[in-house]
């Protein structure tokens, strides 16, 4: 978004227009909108402007519920925001340690400044773009202690903060992660602020994890399934004796939490028991497969594949769950034959540890039937199996 459709979007007509807009539901409804507004006699630029926002504002209920309505969004600060439900675990985070005036610094199009403010918390969200800051002004206009300013992070006086929110973009081009010069303000920039304040500086969860500070909380997060961020927290954000943490949240369930000192210690792989447990990516990313595996009374099926194997059912909320129904070779035409016998013509497949592509097999195992289950192809004590099974969570 530039500045000219900014403010065209920003007038009154615009706004009025755009809220007015009923949900679509497919393309032709979309086509049909364009033409009506149109017909009004709204000018191109408008129409263009609302319409984007319009397409925004429907992708947007998926991170922020029903607050997307009311809500104006780039691309980009879309897609770079935290989910609303990520969003107030960390608030509540800030409001429990005490502290009451909080830095945004970096706050995108406001999602995370919207959380920290919703808990009356004073709010100072700083934005070097100056379209995106005008959208944050925008979208914490309902808050009163949340104020926006634009300009750069580290030149933000913190005299009067106690506690600071930064997130670091990413430089263009920056794949690996594995350098502190990879994020602007820098990794090192970063940690050197986390050392004067409590702080949380949030991070893509593959970052490199030889860049892991000693001394700072480091946890990651999922959200129905998706490892979405590495969150860094210092002083008062961090925990006591916490080094390692995974939080899980799935819905409107209850979070779930792993935390531990440092990365856990391996169980011993031994042999396939009646259920294979599957870890959630943040439990993975967090090295805390050996306490989830001790936890479940569990062993892994191969030293380096985070599959955890169990006698007797054990549901928690860091793993899914699975019922062996069968083990069979990796072998197409047997696979095939056991698939049939049991009339399976819906089949989850996934994999690990072995060199697979699932697209290519499905159609050679030439599925048919009303049967569910899943196709698990991974290793057992370093053989290459395919364990058929059904969900058991």
């Amino acid at each position: 978004m530039d500045s000219a459709e900014l403010r065209e979007l920003l007038t009154a007509d615009a706004l009025s227009l755009l809220d007015s807009l009923e949900p679509s539901t497919t393309t032709a409804d979309a086509v049909a909108l364009v033409s009506r507004l149109r017909r009004q006699g709204h000018p191109p630029a408008r129409v263009a402007a609302v319409l984007t926002q319009y397409r925004l504002r429907r992708k947007a209920a998926a991170k922020f519920g029903p607050f997307a309505a009311h809500m104006l969004f780039t691309a980009d600060g879309l897609e770079q925001a935290s989910r609303l439900s990520v969003a107030a675990q960390h608030a509540g985070r800030f409001a429990r340690a005490g502290l009451q005036r909080v830095a945004d610094l970096g706050c995108g199009i406001g999602g995370d400044a919207l959380a920290l403010a919703s808990l009356d918390l004073v709010v100072t969200a700083v934005e070097r773009d100056e379209v995106t800051a005008a959208l944050a002004a925008y979208n914490l206009a309902p808050f009163p202690t949340a104020t926006v300013v634009h300009g750069d992070a580290l030149a933000q006086p913190l005299d009067d903060i106690d506690g600071v929110w930064l997130d670091p973009a990413r430089r263009s081009g920056a794949m690996r992660l594995a350098s502190p010069d990879d994020w602007s303000p820098s990794l090192t920039q970063a940690l050197e602020l986390a050392q004067r304040r409590p702080t949380g500086i949030k991070l893509a969860p593959g970052m490199h994890r030889s860049l892991l500070p000693e001394g700072l909380e480091a946890q990651w997060v999922s959200a129905d399934g998706e490892v979405v961020e590495l969150v860094l927290w210092s002083g008062a954000l961090a925990r006591p004796g916490v080094g390692r943490a995974a939080l899980v949240l799935r819905g409107d369930g209850a979070p779930a939490e792993l935390r531990s000192a440092a990365d856990s210690a391996d169980v011993a792989p031994g042999a396939l028991g009646d259920y294979v447990y599957e870890p959630d990516g943040a439990v993975i990313r967090a090295r805390l497969i050996g306490d989830l595996a001790r936890s479940m009374g569990g062993r892994m099926l191969d030293a380096s594949i985070a599959y955890v194997t169990t006698d007797t059912a054990a549901p928690t909320p860091f793993a899914r769950g699975f019922r062996v129904l069968e083990r069979l070779p990796l072998d197409v035409a047997r696979l095939g034959r056991a698939l049939a016998d049991r009339g399976i013509g819906v089949l989850e497949i996934k994999k690990r540890g072995v060199d697979i592509d699932p697209a290519r097999l499905r159609p050679k195992l030439k599925l048919r039937g009303d049967g569910q289950a899943v196709l698990l192809l991974t290793r057992v004590a370093g053989e290459r199996m395919a364990l058929l099974a059904e969900r058991a969570d």
